[in-house]
């Protein structure tokens, strides 16, 4: 795990730490309590990883294409 607070990580951080989260629970072999601290910081960089999602959706959503498939005007977005 890394020490970077959940909220600044980047889809692709709070992904593989999720991904390390899964792999510590499926093992089996941590204490009860630490297993709870695991479970709950997977539900937390879950929710990170579907807030990512939703805002790249958001911003391609603001993309319009015509008929060609080519894009015919954007709106702007925040890209930060």
């Amino acid at each position: 795990m890394t020490g970077k607070p959940i909220v600044e990580m980047t889809f692709e951080e709070a992904l593989a730490e999720l991904e390390s989260v899964v792999t510590r629970l499926e093992r089996g072999d941590v204490a009860l309590d630490e297993s709870i601290n695991l479970y709950e910081r997977g539900a937390a960089l879950r929710a990170r990883c579907q807030q990512k999602l939703a805002e790249a959706e958001e911003k391609v959503s603001k993309i319009t294409l015509g008929d060609g498939g080519q894009p015919t005007g954007v709106q702007p977005f925040d890209a930060g």
